[in-house]
């Protein structure tokens, strides 16, 4: 590749390239060995987003999170869940390990106040992970949203639904989920940093 094209796509941010030689580091663990074993850095970006897309709430889209959230509130990470569709329930969330004492639930009014909400607290630097139900499709916010968790060393992580699956997204990693009966599979839909993209998992919840 000429110096002049390298240059090129490494300053566009809104090209990405899938494939490479250079070392993924290390993700924090899913809690799912058949998902970790295929995901670069064996497991979810760290200063990274993380795109969720499923066609209804609730096919099991956060069990697939939870392992990650509570071994973050066994470090004393702080977390935050920005506007989601349904207030959570608090014995749900304790009795998957969950610290509620770390963990912040924003509800926003506007959709741009959650874009806010996340952007600050995924720069923030005290949360290990940001969840963030966005209602947008602005590449431009989502590019902001992607910078503030590199700034923050944060895992965020955005549930949005799958009609966006083919829209330009600059997160790092994109999953498609469909449910299955006790469980999900899991099609990656891009992967930063490995070559796993179009790779389905079937994992049981």
């Amino acid at each position: 590749m000429s110096a002049g094209l390298d240059k090129l796509l490494q300053g566009n941010p809104v090209l990405w390239r899938g494939r490479g030689n250079h070392h993924s580091p290390a993700g924090l663990k899913t809690g799912f060995d058949a998902l970790d074993a295929v995901l670069p850095g064996g497991g979810w970006p760290i200063g990274a987003l993380t795109e969720i897309l499923f066609d209804q709430h609730g096919i099991g889209e956060l069990c697939l999170i939870m392992p990650a959230l509570a071994q973050l509130g066994r470090d004393n990470r702080r977390q935050a869940w920005i506007a989601p569709p349904y207030m959570p329930y608090p014995p749900a969330l304790v009795a998957a390990g969950i610290n509620l004492s770390s963990t912040l639930f924003v509800r926003p009014k506007r959709a741009t106040d959650t874009l806010w909400a996340t952007e600050q607290m995924l720069r923030s630097g005290v949360c290990g992970a940001v969840l963030a139900w966005p209602k947008t499709n602005d590449f431009r916010a989502l590019r902001r949203l992607q910078l503030a968790a590199e700034r923050g060393d944060c895992l965020g992580v955005l549930f949005r639904a799958t009609h966006v699956a083919f829209d330009p997204s600059p997160a790092a990693l994109r999953l498609r989920l469909h449910a299955l009966d006790g469980g999900l599979k899991v099609h990656i839909l891009k992967a930063r940093g490995g070559g796993c993209h179009g790779r389905s998992i079937d994992l049981k919840l």
